[in-house]
């Protein structure tokens, strides 16, 4: 019985020394000026998912808590009055390409009229040079009277004559070409239409292509603040998307610890949910503004002590991959490596690490 209670004795003393051993190890990192820790909680970045213009929602397609992808249709707005505008676009494009054809086909027609008009002034050009040298000639001959007051009058008049229609046919030609510029300033208005309604159908798109809202990151529904039937304004809120390759943990350290984390420093993870499981993470935001403590935060220091805001982002590959798993809210510890020679103790290891 003395040699038992011997025995138990030993056993129990070896059993607290490997205890205590243990404890101290792990309990070391806590007074390792190479470390420091700080409480918080898992958070992500919201995305809010809102109308563009005032509508009614059709149809709302996921639920709170679904797992979204990019690109993934969330919610459809009614569209009747505006495929009803993009109709009336279309229409006016239509009549604008008419038009434009109409002044097209008027242009060719003015500028055979003003060829047509030119090769009468040269026409009556050279009838006018013929008939004005008849005339001079005429003119000297009645000075020697080598010719009738008759025969004078007669040139003169053909001569008069084919002045008047020179000037005719000249003022016909600019007659012409005014022609051709305002068929062609037609052609550019109509021109015009068609790109201020190709403006409005593309406009129209755009808000049609709105009317589908759609994920723009692959994420969970945290909120569905919405229904079909409900009439929202421009910017309404229907969903509340949760970033989910965007999640970090938000802590705080006092002034003289803070002042040592780096930006890109190694830090780890640990849940309350899973407090053998370290989680590789980076820090990537050191607040340059001390702030109290929030009271959702437990510190082991005095809440009169003004702390910084520090965030470690957890690797995106890993969210990813274990992306079914990942939920806000959750709260831990987060390490995070002051001294970047430092090993990390086995509590806090990956596990390729150990």
């Amino acid at each position: 019985m003395k040699k038992f209670i011997i025995v138990a004795a030993i056993v129990a003393v070896i059993v607290l020394v490997g205890y205590g051993v243990n404890s101290y190890l792990k309990n070391r990192i806590y007074n390792d000026p190479s470390f420091a820790h700080g409480n918080g909680r898992i958070e992500a970045t919201d995305v809010n998912i809102t109308t563009k213009f005032s509508e009614r929602i059709a149809e709302v397609k996921v639920h709170e808590g679904d797992l979204v992808q990019k690109g993934q249709v969330l919610a459809v707005m009614q569209t009747a009055t505006l495929k009803a505008e993009l109709a009336q676009a279309q229409a006016r494009k239509a009549q604008a390409e008419a038009e434009l054809a109409q002044a097209r086909a008027s242009i060719e027609l003015r500028k055979s009229e003003l060829e047509t008009a030119k090769a009468t002034v040269a026409q009556k050009k050279s009838a006018f040079d013929g008939n004005k040298k008849r005339y001079e000639r005429a003119k000297e001959l009645l000075k020697n009277e080598a010719t009738s007051q008759q025969h004078y009058e007669n040139d003169e008049t053909l001569y008069l004559t084919s002045q008047a229609e020179l000037k005719a046919a000249e003022a016909g030609v600019k007659t012409a070409e005014a022609n051709v510029k305002a068929a062609e300033a037609e052609a550019m208005g109509a021109e015009a239409n068609i790109k201020a309604a190709e403006a409005d159908i593309a406009k129209i798109q755009v808000n049609l292509d709105d009317s589908e809202l759609t994920a723009p990151l692959k994420g969970r529904i945290q909120f569905r603040t919405a229904e079909p039937g409900e009439v929202l304004g421009a910017g309404g809120k229907v969903l509340s998307l949760v970033d989910l390759t965007d999640v970090y943990m938000t802590f705080f350290l006092p002034e003289a610890t803070a002042g040592k984390v780096k930006i890109g420093a190694e830090a780890r993870i640990l849940l309350d949910a899973l407090p053998n499981v370290a989680i590789p993470a980076k820090i990537t935001f050191v607040s340059s503004v001390a702030q109290f403590t929030p009271k959702t935060v437990e510190t082991q220091v005095e809440r009169q002590k003004l702390m910084f805001r520090i965030k470690a982002h957890i690797d995106p590959e890993l969210l990813n991959k274990y992306i079914d798993y990942v939920k806000t809210g959750l709260p831990g510890v987060t390490w995070v490596k002051l001294n970047p020679d430092a090993k990390w103790p086995d509590f806090l290891k990956l596990k390729d690490e150990k």
